[in-house]
C-alpha cells in the first residue's frame, strides 16, 4: 500500500513536471514573439503636456485638431467634486460643446462600457476625453476605439483587432498610477465572471495626455499610495523583464526613482504640487516602460485578487510586490542591483557593496516604502478553495503576455496566495 501511494506520487510529480516543462516551453516562446512586435510594431507615443496650464494646453489642441463636440468619460465621484469643469468652462468659452459620461466603475464591465459608446454615438460626439483614474482611461479607450470601428467593445478583446483608427482619444489622468494613457493596452470586466479582458493595439494610444497636479491634488492619501505602489510595479516588473531594453530601462529607472523620492512627500502633502506632478510624469513614464517590456506575476496575481476579493488594482499590486520580489531575487540579482546603483539607493559607505547586498537593500527599500505609505496587506475573505482558480488564471496570464525572469509553477503560486492569506488573517485576529 505504502509502495503504490509512494508510486502514485511520484507519478504525479512526474506528470506535474512535465507540464511545467511544456508551459516554460509555451511562455518563452511567446515571450520572443512579444519582444519581436516591440521591435517592429510601432508604439506610438502621445504628446504629453505638463504643468499648471497642461489642460488647457490639451484643450487647445483638441480644438485646433477639430473637436466639435467632445464626449467627456468620467466617474461619478470626480464629477459631483466638480474636476472636470476646469475642462468644461475652458470648452464653453471656446464655443466647444460638449457632453458627459460619468457612469464608470472602479474595473469596469462591458456594459458600462457599451452605455458610454452608447452615449457618445447618439450625441454625435467627435472626440473623446478621458478625465480620471486608470478605470477612467481604459473605459474612454475602448469606447473611442470601437465609436472608430463601429463595432461593439467585446469584438476589440485580443490583439490587434482593430481595422481603423480609434476616434480622436485624450487623456488627463487623475491619479499618478496606470500610465494607461500612453499605453496600446486597455482592460475591460466581464459583466458576470469579473474576470479581466484584455484589448491590445497601438491604435488606441492617446492622442495627447495632461499632467496637470492641480487636478490630482484633491486624490485621498489611501488612493495616492495604492496608485503610488502601482506605478513602481510597473517600474520594477518591466525592468527585471526579460524583454527590457535601454529605452524601456530609462523610463523604468526614471519611475522607479520618482516614486522613491516623492511618494512619501505626498502621501504627507496631497498639496505639495511639485510633488504630484513628479508622481504624474513617473506614472507616464512607467507606462512607456512597461508598454514595451511587459508586467509579470505582481500583476497577473492582482488582477486576479481584485477579481475575486474586490480588491483597488493598486492595492492589490502593493501586496503581492514583496513576495514576487523575493521570488525573483536570485534570478534578477545583478539587476535589481543595478537599479539600486542607478537610482541613488545605496548608503554612504555602500557604493562597493556585493550585487547581492545591493539588491537586498532595494527589497527592503521597498517594504520600508510601503509601510511608510500605510498599505494594509490584508485581504478579506479569502478562501482556499478559490487557489486553484487564482493560480491557473495568473499563470495563463503571464504565459500569455509577460516575459518573466523567473516562471512558477502552480504550486508556487499557491504558497504565495496562502502567505498572503496567512498575513491577512493573522491580521484580522490582531486587529
Amino acid at each position: 500500500m505504502l509502495v503504490q501511494s509512494q508510486n502514485s506520487i511520484a507519478k504525479l510529480m512526474h506528470n506535474d513536471t512535465l507540464h511545467h516543462a511544456s508551459y516554460l516551453a509555451v511562455a518563452k516562446t511567446r515571450a520572443k514573439i512579444l519582444k519581436v512586435f516591440s521591435l517592429v510594431i510601432p508604439m506610438p507615443r502621445p504628446l504629453l503636456f505638463v504643468g499648471e496650464s497642461a489642460c488647457d494646453e490639451l484643450c487647445d489642441m483638441m480644438i485646433n485638431e477639430g473637436a466639435s463636440k467632445v464626449f467627456i468619460v468620467t466617474d461619478a465621484v470626480l464629477n459631483k467634486l466638480g474636476v472636470p469643469a476646469k475642462v468644461t468652462d475652458y470648452l464653453e468659452q471656446n464655443n466647444i460643446s460638449y457632453h458627459v459620461y460619468d457612469g464608470i466603475t472602479p474595473d469596469p464591465t462591458f456594459e458600462v462600457v457599451n452605455e458610454g459608446l452608447s452615449e457618445s454615438v447618439n450625441a454625435g460626439c467627435d472626440a473623446v476625453l478621458a478625465i480620471g483614474g486608470g478605470s477612467v482611461i481604459d473605459a474612454a479607450k475602448m469606447i473611442a476605439m470601437a465609436q472608430g470601428n463601429n463595432c461593439q467593445p467585446k469584438q476589440l478583446i485580443g490583439l490587434f483587432k482593430a481595422k481603423k483608427p480609434s476616434v480622436p482619444l485624450y487623456c488627463i489622468p487623475t491619479t499618478a498610477g496606470t500610465g494607461s494613457e500612453a499605453t496600446i493596452g486597455a482592460v475591460v470586466s466581464d459583466d458576470n465572471t469579473h474576470q479581466k479582458k484584455i484589448a491590445i493595439d497601438p491604435k488606441m494610444v492617446s492622442l495627447a495626455a495632461a499632467i496637470d497636479p492641480n487636478i490630482m491634488k484633491g486624490m485621498p492619501a489611501h488612493i495616492t499610495a495604492d496608485t503610488g505602489i502601482d506605478v513602481l510595479t510597473h517600474a520594477l516588473e518591466a525592468w527585471m523583464s526579460v524583454n527590457a531594453g535601454a529605452e524601456t530601462d530609462y523610463y523604468a529607472a526614471s519611475a522607479a526613482k520618482a516614486v522613491m523620492e516623492y511618494l512619501p512627500t505626498v502621501y504627507k502633502n496631497g498639496d505639495d504640487l511639485k510633488a504630484r506632478q513628479e508622481m504624474g510624469v513617473a506614472a507616464h513614464y512607467g507606462g512607456i516602460a512597461f508598454n514595451k517590456a511587459g508586467l509579470g506575476y505582481v500583476h497577473a496575481i492582482a488582477h486576479q485578487l481584485g477579481a475575486h476579493y474586490s480588491i483597488p488594482h493598486g492595492r492589490a499590486n502593493a501586496i503581492v510586490l514583496p513576495y514576487i520580489l523575493d521570488l525573483n531575487r536570485k534570478a534578477s540579482e545583478k539587476r535589481l542591483a543595478a537599479l539600486a546603483r542607478k537610482i541613488g539607493l545605496v548608503k554612504t559607505g555602500q557604493a562597493g557593496s556585493s550585487d547581492g547586498e545591493l539588491a537586498d537593500h532595494l527589497i527592503t527599500q521597498v517594504r520600508e516604502l510601503l509601510e511608510t505609505v500605510g498599505i494594509d496587506p490584508t485581504v478579506k475573505g479569502m478562501q482556499q478553495s478559490d487557489f486553484d482558480s487564482i493560480a491557473k488564471a495568473a499563470a495563463k496570464e503571464v504565459s500569455d503576455t509577460y516575459a518573466v525572469p523567473t516562471y512558477m509553477q502552480a504550486s508556487q503560486i499557491k504558497d504565495i496566495l496562502m502567505k498572503i492569506k496567512t498575513a491577512s488573517d493573522e491580521r484580522a485576529a490582531t486587529s
